[in-house]
């Protein structure tokens, strides 16, 4: 009896081990480029797969490809594979980098669902893909500077005028600074560039600009690419009182000279797929298509909680935010070029208004 109840511990022990060491993970994340809490994409996709993991009881986790900001195409592939091997059957892959790698895998598994966050249609019935209207979050915070009283802007964005998102944040960011400057009845001068932002990197070239922008008197500047913000901020600090508009996150906490940012709703629209996936709508709604998502959908707008504006209130955000999630607000995301980096662009633009100067550089 003894040795029966010896042998049924060993063998209980080692079911409990297989069965540990077998647990499947059915929500997927495969991080872009970074560390997972990198306070941007990977984090805010992450706490949005797994909120609606908890929430409807399935199993989330997060995949890092090797070699972090020099991860390769191959390092994606792997890190999928090995999501699909450890039982994914969604996998959400933020950042534009993820095509390749998702067009690879997706096609070797056609029984696996892929969520492309701030990505594009892949031409494969189990991708979907989500982008943004990045020119209403741009829009917002051009408006908020101005009514806060700023009268002299900057904008350095990346992607070297080639970036469609970033075009969009450019562009709206340029609106909102008209629409309020023509409420307020002022002039306002904005600077604007897209030098020294091709990878979307930090840079001396780009420290150098932004600083001679503050001595010149620019007074805040929309920061919109990557780590770039580690330059504006770096320029930002050497000032007295150098602002700046952070972008796609919630920022506020890189430095306190960001008065706000100009932010995408990951969390919320990572939630709303996952959501539409799992009621059954993915041939209906999401195979092989791009949800452009907005304000209607929570998925753009400013962080109202941490910013550092004094003379805009939250309230009066509020009306402006209302309006635009209602559709009474109208905002162009007809882009005038594909390429931004034109002078004659912005020469065109300016025209638009008479009490706003635009200095392309």
């Amino acid at each position: 009896m003894k040795k029966f109840l010896s042998l049924l511990v060993v063998f209980c022990a080692a079911f409990l081990l297989v069965a540990c060491g077998n647990k499947t993970y059915e929500i997927a994340v495969v991080t872009d480029v970074g560390q997972l809490n990198d306070g941007g994409f990977n984090q805010g996709t992450y706490e949005g797969a797994v909120a609606y993991a908890k929430a409807n009881n399935k199993t989330c986790k997060y995949y890092q490809p090797a070699n972090g900001a020099d991860a390769t195409d191959n390092d994606r592939i792997n890190a999928m594979r090995q999501a699909i091997e450890n039982g994914a059957k969604v996998i959400v892959t933020p950042g534009f980098m993820q095509a390749t790698a998702l067009q690879t895998v997706a096609a070797e598994n056609p029984d696996v669902k892929f969520i492309f966050i701030d990505g594009w249609q892949l031409g494969l019935a189990n991708i979907t893909a989500v982008s943004y209207k990045e020119e209403e979050s741009g829009y917002l915070a051009g408006y908020a500077a101005v009514m806060e009283g700023y009268t002299k802007l900057g904008g350095t964005f990346g992607g070297g005028g080639s970036n469609a998102a970033c075009n969009r944040f450019a562009y709206g960011y340029v609106q909102g600074i008209q629409a309020a400057a023509a409420k307020l009845g002022k002039n306002v001068e904005v600077r604007i560039s897209f030098n020294y932002g091709d990878a979307f990197s930090a840079s001396t070239e780009l420290q150098t600009q932004i600083s001679g922008w503050y001595n010149k008197g620019t007074e805040v500047v929309f920061s919109c690419g990557g780590s770039m913000l580690q330059s504006v901020k770096a320029a930002a600090e050497e000032t007295e009182n150098g602002k700046i508009i952070g972008v796609d996150v919630d920022q506020s906490g890189e430095s306190e000279r960001v008065i706000t940012s100009a932010v995408k709703g990951l969390a919320a629209s990572v939630q709303k797929i996952l959501g539409e996936l799992y009621e059954g709508k993915w041939d209906e709604l999401l195979a092989d298509k791009c949800s452009n998502l907005g304000a209607a959908d929570d998925a753009t707008g400013l962080p109202t909680a941490t910013w550092r504006l004094k003379n805009f209130t939250v309230e009066q955000y509020n009306a402006l935010f209302a309006d635009l999630k209602a559709g009474k607000l109208s905002i162009s995301n007809e882009l005038p070029a594909d390429n931004m980096k034109d002078v004659l662009v912005w020469t065109a633009i300016s025209l638009l208004t008479t009490n706003t100067t635009i200095l392309f550089e």
